[in-house]
């Protein structure tokens, strides 16, 4: 303890283990959505498409929620990739970052796994591809005439889209949403990535959202968890995909809008129309 009078100042390292308890906790909740909502289409029944595209999209929202003040709920090595690259987030952090967000994908792949294990043995016996598209992503989806890099390709673009969108929404040079409604619409986003890229790759776009439940997978018996329906290994395509789309998008947003978007260009955009000049007391009429 300080010693009276005193005040003793944070260690470095307490702060970092506090962004990665965020950052585990954001991508645990938004997988118990994600997977649990698959989980619950493919072995009960319930729900079709529609329901999953919402239920992922609800489960990034609140993720973001859930790590936002603390972190910046990233809950993507893709985003933590991408920040570092083009908005200064420290590289040191990037690594931990990204183990905290595979860990809290593995836990809530875990948990999933266990709270269905009756009707994943029941409608798949054997533990095989056909509920194996719960925990992760496969090319078509399992049974459409995709290959291995046509699914890499998707997951470059569709990371990509959401890299680009993602900056738009919480550039504050931009218009982002106010009144604490960027996680909304950054779940909202996915939602629409999942109803309009979903088809070639499954809509990964998040390396630690397909890893995690995937070695869980395996790790409970999904022997073929680390392969496609042709047999090739395909667990790689959901990782090296994003990595590489995920700065795309994000240089994309830099060339197109972030390079013209200036704290003067903003101020002047927002000074309306005739109402530019000084009040007698010598301050601006536009106090915005």
């Amino acid at each position: 303890m300080a010693s009276s009078g005193t005040v003793e100042k944070p260690k470095p390292t307490a702060g970092l283990w506090r962004e990665l308890s965020a950052e585990f906790a954001g991508t645990m909740i938004l997988i118990l959505f994600g997977v649990g909502v698959v989980a619950q289409v493919v072995a009960g029944g319930l729900g079709d498409h529609d329901s999953i595209a919402w239920a992922w999209g609800l489960g990034v929202t609140l993720g973001v929620y859930t790590a936002a003040r603390i972190s910046g709920a990233h809950i993507n090595p893709a985003v933590t990739f991408s920040l570092a690259i083009f908005k200064g987030f420290p590289w040191v952090k990037v690594v931990p970052y990204i183990i905290a967000q595979f860990l809290g994908a593995f836990v809530a792949a875990l948990i999933v796994r266990w709270n269905y294990t009756e009707m994943l043995h029941a409608v798949d016996p054997g533990l095989t591809m056909k509920t194996q598209g719960v925990f992760s992503t496969l090319p078509g989806n399992g049974s459409l005439p995709i290959d291995i890099w046509g699914a890499f390709r998707d997951q470059i673009i569709g990371t990509a889209i959401l890299l680009f969108m993602v900056l738009a929404l919480t550039d504050l040079l931009n218009l982002p949403p106010l009144a604490n409604l960027a996680p909304l619409m950054i779940g909202l986003l996915v939602v629409a990535i999942g109803m309009a890229w979903g088809t070639a790759a499954g809509y990964a776009i998040n390396p630690a959202r397909d890893f995690g439940p995937r070695l869980a997978s395996y790790l409970t018996g999904y022997e073929s968890a680390f392969r496609d329906q042709y047999g090739n290994l395909y667990f790689w395509v959901p990782i090296l995909g994003p990595l590489i789309g995920g700065p795309l998008g994000a240089w994309l947003y830099h060339l197109l809008i972030g390079r013209h978007l200036t704290p003067e260009q903003v101020e002047e955009a927002e000074t309306p129309v005739g109402t530019v000049g000084v009040k007698e007391s010598g301050t601006q009429v536009n106090d915005a």
